[in-house]
C-alpha cells in the first residue's frame, strides 16, 4: 500500500534502503528539506563538515577504506562547486561517491538566482553519470540508480541534483524496492579466447612482470587474493602503481615496490626490460610510463581493465581483455590449471643486481631528521597496530609510499590522479569513521596540511582519535625539488612562510600536540601519538632540503631515473643500452 510524502522523505528512505551509514555534509538553503528530513534519523548518522571540500574527501576515506560507497550531501551553487574538487578526484582513482546537491527551485533554473550553478554542467565531465531530478516521484529508482552505477563496473561518482521544489513536492510512496532500470551492465568476464591466449602468453615469458593498480583493490578482497595466487603460480615478479599498493604483500621477495616517477630503480627497469606485461586494473598513467617512445620497448602488453576507454588510450598492447580483475584472474587461474611457467631463475638473478643499487637509500644527516627515516621509524612503530594510512599529496605522500609498507588492501588512502592537497585530513576522519578501532594517521607536509586544516573540528566533534604526523620542512616540498632540478633553483613562491605553531593550533582544536625536534626524538614522539587516546597533531621537524628520489625527470625513461648521488640518470647497465 502506498502513501504520500514529499521528496526529502523519500530521497532519505532510499538511502536507507541502501544501506547508508553516514551521510558527509554541510546544510545551506537548497537543501534544508533534507536536513529537515534527517533531524531525528538514526538509521543515518550525518556527519558535519566544516568545508564542502572535506565532505566530499571524507566520503573517499570512508570509501577506499571500506569498500562502501560514500555519501556526500551539500546545497545549491558554492556548496555544489566546492565538492567538485572532491568529485573529480574521486573521479580520477574510480573512487564510489553519491553527491546529492541540492538546486534552486525549477521555476528559477537558468535565471541566476541566488546561489545556482549549473551542477549538472559543471560536474558533467568528473563524474560517471548525473542527475537533474525533475519529480519526486522518480527519486527512488534515480538513487538506486545511482548507487548502481557508482558500485559496479570501474567505480567513481554519481551526482544527483535536486531542486528545492522537489524536495518539497509529494509523491506516491510504496516502501518496496525500487524498479531498477537495468540500463548500465559493464562487462565483467573475458573472453574464453583472450583468455587462453593470455595464460599461452605467461606460460612462454621469460622475463614477465606483473604490473598492478587501484582496479585490483577496487574489485574486492577476492582480487587480491586471486592475484597473489597466480603470482604463486607463475613466479613473476609485482610492481604496483600508486593506488594499488597494498593489493600484494609488501613483505614478499617477488615484490618490487612501486613503479614510475618515484619508483624503485628495480620495478621500472623490470618493466623495460620484461618481455612480457601482466597489467592488472591499471591505467599506463603518464606518471608511470616516463617517456612513452623509450616505454618498455620490447615487451608484449596484456591489458586487463573492467574500463573499455582505458584500452589502447595511452600506450598500444597485444592483448586487452575487458573485465572486472576478480572474475578475469579466476577465469586465468582455471585455465592455468597445472601448467607449469618457464624457468625465472635467469630473470629473477638480473632484477637481483638492479635490487642491488638500493635506490631508496638516502643520506645519514645527524644535524636534521632525514624524513625518509622519520617515515621508516613510523612504520616499524605502527606496524603491530597495521594502521590506515592517508596522506596529503607532495614529497611526504612519495616518502610514505617508498618507506611505509603494505601487505593488505584498503589500508593506503592517498590522491592519485587529481593529486589534490589537502585530501588526507578528511580522508582520515572518513576512514577512522568507518574503521572505528583502527590506528588512522594521516602524513602530511606543512603546506599541504593547511589546505583542509578546518576539519580539525569534524574529529574534535565526533571524537575521533585521528592522528597527524607532519613532515615540517618549511617548504611546499616538492614545488622547491622541481624548482631546484629544472628551474636553476629559483625558489618562485615554494617557500611556506608564516607557519603556524602547529602544536597550539591543535590545543586549540582540543587536540594534543606533540613537536619532534631531533632525530633521538622520534621513537618516543612516536610512541606517545599512538599512546593518546585522542586525536593527535606531531609536528616532526625534518630536514629543509630533502630530496624524493629515485624520480624520473619529466619527458624522461625509466632508464633515466636519478638517484641519490646522480647528478643525472646515468645507471642503466651495458644490456639494457644495448636493447634500447
Amino acid at each position: 500500500m502506498s502513501e504520500e510524502r514529499s521528496g526529502a522523505n523519500i530521497l532519505v528512505e532510499s538511502l536507507v534502503k541502501q544501506g547508508v551509514e553516514f551521510v558527509f555534509g554541510y546544510p545551506g538553503g537548497a537543501v534544508l528539506p533534507i536536513y529537515d528530513a534527517l533531524f531525528g534519523e538514526e538509521r543515518i548518522r550525518h556527519i558535519l563538515v566544516r568545508h564542502e571540500a572535506g565532505a566530499a574527501h571524507a566520503a573517499e576515506g570512508y570509501a577506499r577504506s571500506t569498500g562502501k560507497p560514500g555519501v556526500v550531501l551539500v546545497t545549491s551553487g558554492p556548496g555544489a562547486t566546492n565538492a567538485v574538487t572532491g568529485i573529480a578526484d574521486a573521479f580520477l582513482d574510480s573512487i564510489p561517491l553519491v553527491v546529492i546537491t541540492g538546486q534552486v527551485p525549477t521555476a528559477l533554473i537558468g535565471s541566476d538566482a541566488f546561489q545556482e550553478a549549473d551542477t549538472v554542467g559543471i560536474s558533467r565531465h568528473c563524474t560517471k553519470h548525473n542527475y537533474l531530478v525533475k519529480d519526486p516521484a522518480d527519486l527512488a529508482a534515480i538513487v538506486d540508480e545511482a548507487f548502481q552505477i557508482a558500485t559496479t563496473g570501474r567505480p567513481g561518482p554519481v551526482l544527483i541534483d535536486i531542486p528545492k521544489d522537489v524536495q518539497i513536492a509529494m509523491a506516491a510512496w510504496h516502501g518496496g524496492p525500487a524498479q531498477r532500470r537495468q540500463r548500465y551492465a559493464p562487462r565483467t568476464q573475458g573472453a574464453i579466447e583472450e583468455i587462453e591466449d593470455a595464460v599461452a602468453m605467461i606460460a612462454a615469458a621469460k622475463a614477465p612482470v606483473f604490473y598492478t593498480g587501484g582496479g585490483v583493490i577496487n574489485s574486492g578482497p577476492r582480487a587480491t587474493a586471486l592475484l597473489r595466487e597466480l603470482q604463486a603460480k607463475t613466479g613473476a615478479p609485482v610492481t604496483s602503481t600508486l593506488m594499488g599498493l597494498g593489493a600484494f604483500p609488501a613483505d614478499s621477495t617477488d615484490w618490487l615496490g612501486m613503479l614510475g616517477m618515484h619508483g624503485t630503480y628495480e620495478a621500472n627497469m623490470t618493466m623495460n626490460q620484461s618481455d612480457l606485461i601482466i597489467c592488472v586494473g591499471a591505467r599506463f598513467d603518464d606518471r608511470v610510463t616516463g617517456r612513452l617512445d623509450a616505454f618498455a620497448p620490447n615487451s608484449k602488453k596484456i591489458h586487463i581493465d573492467i574500463d573499455r576507454s582505458s584500452i589502447n588510450k595511452t600506450v598500444p598492447v597485444d592483448l586487452p581483455i575487458i573485465g572486472d580483475c576478480a572474475e578475469v584472474l579466476q577465469q586465468i587461474l582455471d585455465v592455468w590449471g597445472d601448467r607449469k611457467p618457464q624457468d625465472l631463475t635467469a630473470w629473477k638473478d638480473r632484477i637481483d643486481t638492479w635490487r642491488q643499487k638500493k635506490s631508496l637509500s638516502f643520506p645519514d644527516n645527524r644535524d636534521a631528521i632525514m624524513p625518509q627515516l622519520a617515515i621508516q621509524r613510523l612504520f616499524a612503530l605502527t606496524k603491530p597496530k597495521d594502521p590506515i594510512i592517508s596522506t596529503e599529496v607532495g614529497q611526504h605522500q612519495m616518502w610514505a609510499a617508498q618507506h611505509f609498507h603494505f601487505f593488505s588492501p584498503n589500508k593506503w588512502l592517498t590522491s592519485g590522479g587529481l593529486g589534490t592537497m589537502g585530501y588526507g585530513l578528511p580522508a582520515a576522519i572518513g576512514a577512522q569513521l568507518g574503521n572505528p578501532d583502527s590506528l588512522v594517521i594521516d602524513i602530511a607536509g606543512d603546506a599541504s596540511i593547511q589546505m583542509n586544516i578546518q576539519e580539525l573540528g569534524t574529529a574534535t566533534q565526533y571524537r575521533l582519535p585521528v592522528k597527524i604526523f607532519i613532515l615540517n620542512n618549511e617548504w611546499m616540498g616538492m614545488v622547491r625539488q622541481w624548482q631546484e632540478l629544472t628551474y636553476e633553483s629559483r625558489y618562485s613562491n615554494s617557500y611556506s612562510d608564516s607557519l603556524p605553531d602547529f602544536v597550539k593550533l591543535a590545543e586549540a582544536y582540543g587536540w594534543k600536540g606533540i613537536r619532534i625536534t631531533r632525530e633521538s626524538e622520534l621513537d618516543d614522539g612516536i610512541q606517545a601519538m599512538m599512546d593518546y587516546p585522542g586525536p593527535v597533531i606531531v609536528d616532526c621537524c625534518v630536514h629543509n632540503e630533502a630530496n624524493c628520489f629515485p624520480m624520473i625527470p619529466s619527458g624522461a625513461s625509466h632508464t633515466e631515473m636519478i638517484l641519490y648521488g646522480d647528478s643525472v640518470a646515468g645507471t642503466m647497465d651495458d644490456e639494457a643500452k644495448a636493447l634500447v
